[in-house]
C-alpha cells in the first residue's frame, strides 16, 4: 500500500513537473512574442497598424490585462498580471494614453506603461499668424480639452498675468506636443510663458545703442519684420531698414501695419486712402512703432531686431520672386519701385 502510495506521488510529481515546464515554456513564449495590431483596411503582408491603448486614473493591472485581452492585443492576462508581479512593475504603471505597435513584445509593453512616455499631439502656431488666428487652431483643436469660453478668452491677459492688455504677438510659434488631458488654457499659457523665455535670452544678448527701449518694442518691430519677410535670409536685412529709418527718425512706412490696421476692412488690396488714413498701426501716418506687434514673431525675426544688418539701406521693394531690392536713398528707391510695382 506504502509503495503504491509513493509510487501515485511520484507519477504526480513528474505530471506537476510536466505541467509546470510546459506552462513556463507558455510562460516565456508569451513574453517573447511580439503583439499584432490588426487593422482591417491592411493586408495580411502589411500589418504594420498602431493603436491607442487608455490607462485611466486608478486602473488595476487586472482591468489593464482584461482590456489588452479585449482588443485582442494579448492572449493570456493571467500571464500579464505574473509578470507585472514577480518583476515588481505592477505598482509603477503610469495612467495616461499610450501608442502601442505591432513587434513589441509583452515587455516592451509594460516597460512602456512604466515609463510614463504616454502618446503626444501636437498642435502648430505659425509665424505671422495673428493672436486670433492662433486662437482659432487651439479652438479647433480636438484634442485639446476645452475651458475657455469668450469671456475668458477676453480674460485671458489677466488670467496669464500679462502687463499687457492685448496678447497679441506674445504666443510664440513652434510645433508643441501634448498629452490627452491638456487644456486649452494650458497650451495658450506654454507658448506664452516660451515667448517670454525666448525674448529675454534674446534681449539679453543685444547689440548696444539701438532704438529700443523694452523687450515688448523689440517685439513689436521683430512682428513687422516677420510680416514683411519672405525670405528669412532677408530678415536681417529688413531689420537693419527699421532700425536705421528709425536712428533717423523717419516713419517705418510698413505694408502690413496698415493692413492690420484696417483688420477686417482689409479685402486684399492697399488703396491710397488706406495709406492716408491714420490708424493707430499705420506707420505711414503714426511716428516710430504701433502700440503692440501686429503678429506672431519668432526667434529668428527677434534676433534680426537685435542684431540688425550693418549696411545703408533705407528702403526696400519687393521683387517679384518673394524677395526685396533694397535701397539706400529715395531716388533709387523710386526707381527699383516703377520697375518691380508700376510696371507690373
Amino acid at each position: 500500500m506504502i509503495k503504491k502510495l509513493f509510487k501515485l506521488i511520484a507519477i504526480l510529481i513528474i505530471i506537476g513537473s510536466f505541467v509546470t515546464a510546459w506552462y513556463w515554456h507558455d510562460y516565456k513564449t508569451f513574453l517573447q512574442t511580439p503583439i499584432l495590431i490588426v487593422d482591417k483596411n491592411l493586408s495580411v503582408d502589411k500589418q504594420q497598424a498602431k493603436t491607442i491603448f487608455t490607462i485611466d486614473k486608478g486602473t488595476t493591472v487586472k482591468q489593464i490585462a482584461q482590456s489588452l485581452q479585449q482588443q485582442k492585443i494579448i492572449e493570456h492576462p493571467e500571464y500579464f498580471r505574473f509578470y507585472t508581479r514577480i518583476s515588481k512593475q505592477a505598482a509603477k504603471v503610469k495612467a495616461g494614453e499610450y501608442m502601442l505597435e505591432s513587434g513589441m513584445t509583452v515587455v516592451d509593453v509594460v516597460n512602456l506603461f512604466v515609463s510614463g512616455k504616454v502618446n503626444q499631439y501636437a498642435l502648430t502656431l505659425v509665424e505671422g499668424w495673428t493672436v486670433k488666428e492662433a486662437f482659432e487652431q487651439v479652438k479647433n483643436d480636438a484634442n485639446l480639452i476645452k475651458t475657455l469660453d469668450n469671456e475668458a478668452m477676453a480674460n485671458l491677459p489677466k488670467t496669464l498675468n500679462s502687463p499687457y492688455n492685448n496678447l497679441e504677438g506674445l504666443l510664440y510659434p513652434d510645433t508643441y506636443n501634448f498629452p490627452k488631458g491638456t487644456t486649452d488654457l494650458q497650451f495658450i499659457q506654454r507658448s506664452y510663458t516660451q515667448m517670454q523665455k525666448i525674448l529675454d535670452q534674446e534681449w539679453q544678448n543685444r547689440e548696444p545703442n539701438l532704438p529700443l527701449k523694452t523687450p515688448y518694442e523689440a517685439l513689436i518691430l521683430a512682428s513687422i519684420v516677420e510680416k514683411e519677410s519672405g525670405v528669412s535670409s532677408e530678415r536681417s536685412k529688413i531689420a537693419g531698414v527699421f532700425i536705421r529709418r528709425m536712428n533717423k527718425n523717419m516713419r517705418l512706412q510698413s505694408d502690413p501695419t496698415i493692413i492690420y490696421g484696417m483688420g477686417e476692412r482689409y479685402k486684399g488690396n492697399i488703396r491710397r486712402r488706406d495709406i492716408n488714413e491714420k490708424t493707430a498701426y499705420n506707420t505711414y501716418q503714426i511716428n516710430r512703432l504701433p502700440p503692440t506687434p501686429i503678429a506672431i514673431a519668432g526667434r529668428e525675426a527677434i534676433h534680426a531686431v537685435l542684431h540688425p544688418d550693418k549696411g545703408k539701406s533705407l528702403y526696400f521693394v519687393a521683387d517679384g520672386s518673394g524677395g526685396h531690392y533694397f535701397s539706400n536713398n529715395l531716388k533709387e528707391h523710386n526707381r527699383a519701385v516703377r520697375k518691380y510695382i508700376l510696371k507690373k
